[in-house]
């Protein structure tokens, strides 16, 4: 497969879509004629990391003399090394606002594993927290058996017989940064990793900044009491280009054909990832 390379512009027409529809809507970001500023990325977080140090982006060049791992840099001062001009860290930004208690929590939870196990060896949990982190998506549904059938790989009952659910009672919510900078140029095969949250109906009646309050506040539950991200099995692939409104193409059914991307499940014992988790 050929390897991934961002846009090296800023191109709000890139941000056009229903896989950014939670950007634009709450951070109006395709409105920006350029690359934000720190400024503009601080003023969007108000949160504290576990050391109750205020978090900032600050310029990785700012950085480069450190000698400190990136989340032993975030935890001792707060400070997120961000790269200027970069999607990646741009959208890394957004998603410590988004999710400010999670992003935090998982930052702790690397420290935790490295005072363990130190810098060379990654642990099972690192592995998975750092998924997570990267192509996570946070898929809010009423019912279980959707959850099931979402496990299953069963991609047309879950996209096409399912299609008028989504955006009702069925919701993705991106928390990996790294899906949101591989959608500014999208290829089939992007794939991101579902973590299903189970959530009462009343869920879809609010806001989308309350809606993703109470997933924050819950996925931190999640995994403090029940090890979700202890390791990688609860989550399980999701095809981003078959999401509804995410590609103008997946309209048609056959899209759904192509068994290249849209796989059968390969059956594993140890997979975790079966049953969704009781949320909200």
């Amino acid at each position: 497969m050929k390897k991934f390379t961002p846009p090296e512009k800023f191109e709000s027409h890139r941000l056009v879509g229903g896989a950014f529809e939670h950007l634009n809507d709450i951070f109006k970001l395709q409105e920006q004629i350029d690359w934000p500023s720190f400024e503009w990325l601080n003023s969007l977080v108000d949160t504290k990391n576990h050391q109750a140090k205020p978090i900032e982006f600050v310029s990785d060049a700012k950085l480069q003399d450190e000698t400190r791992y990136y989340e032993q840099i975030i935890f001792e001062t707060g400070q997120v090394p961000t790269r200027e001009q970069n999607w990646h860290d741009l959208f890394g930004a957004m998603i410590w606002s988004l999710f400010p208690k999670s992003k935090s929590l998982l930052n702790k939870r690397h420290i935790d594993e490295i005072n363990v196990h130190g810098l060379k060896h990654r642990s099972k949990q690192r592995n998975a927290l750092t998924l997570f982190d990267e192509c996570g998506v946070i898929i809010a549904m009423t019912d279980e058996t959707f959850a099931a059938k979402l496990k299953e790989h069963q991609w047309h009952d879950v996209f096409v017989h399912s299609r008028a659910r989504w955006g009702n009672d069925i919701k993705p919510f991106i928390f990996g940064h790294a899906n949101y900078e591989m959608l500014t140029q999208p290829f089939v095969g992007l794939t991101g990793k579902a973590l299903c949250m189970v959530v009462d109906k009343h869920f879809f009646s609010l806001d989308l900044t309350k809606q993703y309050e109470m997933l924050d506040a819950q996925l931190v539950n999640m995994i403090q009491s029940d090890g979700v991200l202890d390791d990688n099995s609860a989550l399980s692939p999701l095809p981003l280009l078959g999401v509804p409104t995410w590609c103008d193409d997946n309209q048609h059914p056959e899209y759904y054909d192509n068994t290249d991307y849209f796989r059968p499940k390969r059956r594993n014992t140890h997979d975790r990832s079966q049953g969704a988790t009781k949320a909200l």
